[in-house]
């Protein structure tokens, strides 16, 4: 396959050979080590609004006053993604995600041991920061070592492992808290990444798709390669090459360019409104059902059923999402609407506002997995972390919009089924930017290129050889 008739080594093609192979034992290793970073991401980005509750207690602070704590984070995060993602589309994804693991883990110790509301606003925003540049770049990592058929289902699983965490944020949060106080949540949260990192940096790869765009590691692509498929044999000069554009200059420009502009910008509506629901429900459910009677423990135990609703929907539509594409994702954040706006009108019922939680965990946040692993599909292996990365930047800004929207009309005064009924409407723009990018998905009569490829992407990789 890869020698020639007269010993010569012939070009191998990485995407092609990657997408002819089976989903194998490296690839669901790789996938579990991506997926432990954005467990332990989701852990961090979520204790927060599990502690809230004991926080605003202990220090004898309204609940509105936390929102510029959630929203510190947030920022953080924001930034992270938007430094981060062309960052690592320069030096290499896996620098970025250890260092990155390192810095949230440093942030969330340091969180244990503040005592003013000053210091927990910057150690959360600088938290964010490495939160922010791992997400990205675990994405496009499991992204670039999986074939095209099975893609968005293994993002999706890997993306797993933040809701995951995010989940058992509430869980232990309801048996730490009552035994060992808050600062405990972010003792666990700041050693364990500090603990993974050496692992990251002995057992994490680099990109195969990096290193072949760069043309410069022929003998390790030629290793990786191998460890997908033990019986392959390249030869000792085999080039490896990704037909896809090298794309100089400012990452972020390209984003804009060859026909990725509308598709661009509608991806950062359906991010923005995903996240800003995902953040609003996540900060905000545990101290609303607080508020409604519920004690700290049994608040955070029930509003942990976001993510695990999450969980559930990924796993769920992981196959749907490869098949289906952006058809699939409207018609979930369509339900997503009405799930939303259930939570406020069933608040006072244990189980039904349960199940509300459950579906709106199932849509929203399944969703957003899925509108990770698609973006990651739309971009080029050039700026496939800046996509990400910007795409994650935009809805950041939406993250941080949800709980300072909720924090301000909870302190107005507004019923708990209006503030809920507003976070069915952003489901509802999300619906309808995703509806757009499946009707630009359908240009192109039967979906599919002569090579077979989906239309909507193929015209998004410019046919030009990079890394030959």
């Amino acid at each position: 396959m890869a020698v020639s008739q007269d010993g010569g080594a012939s070009p191998v093609d990485v995407v092609e050979f990657i997408d002819q192979q089976p989903v194998g034992g490296f690839q669901v290793r790789l996938l579990l080590t991506c997926a432990a970073v954005l467990f332990l991401d989701g852990f961090d980005t979520q204790a927060i609004g599990f502690v809230a509750p004991a926080l605003a207690k202990e220090w004898g602070l309204t609940k509105g006053a936390l929102g510029p704590v959630f929203s510190a984070g947030l920022f953080g995060l924001m930034i992270g993604a938007l430094i981060f993602g062309p960052l690592a589309d320069r030096i290499g994804r896996k620098k970025i995600i250890i260092f990155s693991t390192i810095a949230f883990g440093i942030g969330a110790l340091v969180t244990a041991f503040v005592h003013d509301l000053g210091m927990l606003l910057a150690i959360r925003f600088l938290t964010g920061l490495g939160l922010g540049g791992a997400m990205p770049n675990a994405i496009a990592m499991t992204s670039e070592f999986n074939p095209r058929r099975r893609r968005a289902t293994m993002v999706m699983i890997m993306f797993c492992g933040f809701s995951v965490g995010a989940a058992l944020g509430g869980i232990l949060a309801a048996a730490l808290i009552p035994q060992f106080g808050w600062r405990s949540v972010f003792v666990i949260g700041g050693a364990a990444p500090l603990l993974l990192a050496p692992i990251l940096a002995l057992r994490l790869p680099e990109s195969v798709r990096f290193l072949a765009l760069t043309g410069r590691a022929d003998a390790r692509v030629a290793e990786l390669l191998g460890l997908i498929n033990p019986k392959a044999g390249f030869a000792p000069a085999t080039r490896f090459v990704v037909h896809e554009p090298g794309l100089a200059g400012v990452p972020v420009l390209h984003l804009f360019r060859d026909g990725r502009t509308l598709v661009t910008l509608l991806l950062w509506v359906v991010f923005f409104m995903s996240l800003l629901d995902i953040y609003f429900l996540s900060n905000w459910l545990p101290t609303v059902l607080n508020d409604l009677g519920a004690s700290v423990s049994a608040a955070a135990l029930i509003g942990s059923l976001l993510q695990i609703g999450g969980v559930v929907g990924t796993f769920a539509l992981g196959s749907i999402i490869d098949r289906f594409s952006f058809r699939a994702l409207t018609l979930v954040y369509f339900v997503a609407v009405f799930a939303v706006a259930a939570i406020g009108q069933l608040g006072h019922s244990v189980i039904f506002v349960s199940l509300a939680i459950f579906a709106a965990g199932f849509c929203v946040v399944g969703g957003q997995i899925a509108a990770n692993a698609l973006a990651a599909g739309f971009y080029p292996t050039a700026v496939r972390a800046t996509g990400v990365g910007w795409a994650l930047g935009v809805g950041r800004v939406g993250s941080i919009v949800g709980p300072l929207v909720g924090g301000l009309l909870l302190s107005m005064k507004w019923s708990t089924a209006s503030v809920f009924m507003c976070a069915a409407a952003a489901a509802l723009c999300a619906t309808l930017a995703a509806f757009w990018l499946s009707r630009l998905a359908g240009m192109g009569g039967s979906g599919k290129t002569a090579a077979g490829q989906p239309a909507f992407e193929a015209t998004l990789h410019p046919s030009t050889t990079a890394g030959a």
